[in-house]
């Protein structure tokens, strides 16, 4: 990487210690680099209003005035742009903390490195530098009323899209996840941004979770027809599993479309599938003993309990994007994505990493063994009928 039009922040309170980076990055290709020797100097300097703008601060934990903590702490809260690496004299596995404290404070950190400083591990770090995104505002998106959305469904205006599920081992497609969409006749595919806090408003989710298992589980019988058996995974809410009469019209569902169960998983996330409550319990292990799949979704988002986590039947145990995107250069994320991978492994389910941006994270994920990845790396959510063609193309890809 040819880091010379990057500009460089060094913040360390030892002259000695921070010349030494200083001249490290200098070694590196830095042509602009600054130095401050505590931490409210460095606060100055990473202040957006600061010209040129710092792309990478190496800054050490121990700053007088304002320490490394509590500057993680304030840049966060300031949308600081500047990518960050923590130099620090305490031993890996509390640096490891500190990086997990970043990351939980929204920090962009490229690492932590223990002292002596040297030139092969900031490399490294460096070397994981992306530049910011331009900010844009977003325009705002049209916004509807309850009355709005009950139109559209009973106008049959929404849609699931399909988003394909690799195995990670083969390269074959293996699943499908259906994603909510309204093909609206006036704004075009619109996403759950623009329906879904409507409906839960109204507690009406389940308007929704009906629709799409219904087109769902009529697509699956339109692609065996076609000669592609694929099961298909459907998100669904607390409240419409709960619902005392899911079990005899999901029943009905797929026996109108002539679909096994098997060929049927419902994600459901974290928070709600972990429950102590026993009639809700009861109806997931009858949705087992069916034959229908389970997924946890959005996994490592919640509190799990593992006691509860062990005695729920689900198959499979979707990671959040939170963990994956990006696991492959940033350690703490990497640690935590191992850790979630090897949890469902000692349960002998399925993992299915979620949010695969890039080859990398491609590849990072088949060395960690994850068995499923769903991401734009593959494929964003799709039309049923764009399905076919580009599940050709993938397969001579592969």
């Amino acid at each position: 990487m040819d880091i010379a039009h990057l500009h460089f922040l060094v913040a360390e309170a030892d002259q000695a210690q921070r010349l030494a980076v200083v001249d490290m990055l200098g070694k590196l290709g830095a042509s602009q680099v600054s130095e401050v020797p505590d931490g409210h100097s460095t606060l100055r300097f990473l202040n957006e209003s600061f010209a040129p703008a710092v792309d990478i601060a190496v800054v050490d934990l121990s700053l007088p005035g304002m320490d490394g903590l509590e500057l993680i702490r304030t840049l966060a809260g300031m949308n600081c742009r500047t990518r960050v690496i923590v130099v620090g004299a305490q031993p890996t596995n509390l640096l490891f903390s500190v990086e997990t404290m970043a990351q939980a404070y929204g920090l962009d950190l490229l690492g932590t490195i223990a002292k002596p400083v040297t030139v092969a591990r900031l490399q490294a770090l460096i070397e994981n530098y992306v530049p910011p995104k331009q900010r844009s505002e977003r325009p705002r998106g049209p916004t509807f009323s309850f009355s709005d959305i009950g139109i559209g469904l009973q106008a049959r205006q929404f849609e699931p899209f399909f988003q394909p599920k690799i195995e990670l081992a083969t390269g074959q497609v293996k699943g499908l996840e259906a994603f909510a969409r309204w093909e609206h006749p006036e704004h075009g595919v619109l996403g759950p941004l623009a329906f879904i806090d409507a409906l839960e408003q109204h507690n009406r989710i389940d308007f929704l979770d009906w629709t799409m298992i219904e087109k769902s589980v009529e697509r699956c019988r339109e692609f065996q027809d076609k000669g592609t058996p694929i099961p298909i995974s459907i998100n669904l809410a607390y409240e419409t599993l709960a619902h005392a009469g899911f079990i005899q019209q999901i029943t009905a569902c797929i026996q109108r479309h002539r679909v096994l169960p098997d060929y049927i998983t419902f994600e459901m996330p974290e928070s709600s599938v972990l429950t102590t409550d026993p009639t809700f319990l009861e109806r997931l292990v009858r949705l087992r003993m069916m034959g229908f799949g389970l997924a946890i979704d959005d996994y490592g988002t919640g509190r799990s309990n593992l006691q509860l986590l062990a005695r729920v039947p689900f198959s499979e145990l979707k990671i959040d994007r939170s963990f994956v995107d990006g696991a492959s250069k940033k350690r703490a994320l990497g640690t935590v994505l191992s850790s979630c991978l090897g949890l469902a492994r000692s349960l002998d389910r399925m993992s299915v990493a979620v949010g695969v941006e890039t080859k990398q994270d491609w590849d990072f994920l088949q060395g960690l063994g994850c068995t499923y990845a769903q991401g734009y790396h593959i494929a964003k959510p799709m039309k049923a009928d764009a399905f076919p063609g580009w599940l050709e193309d993938w397969r001579h890809f592969f």
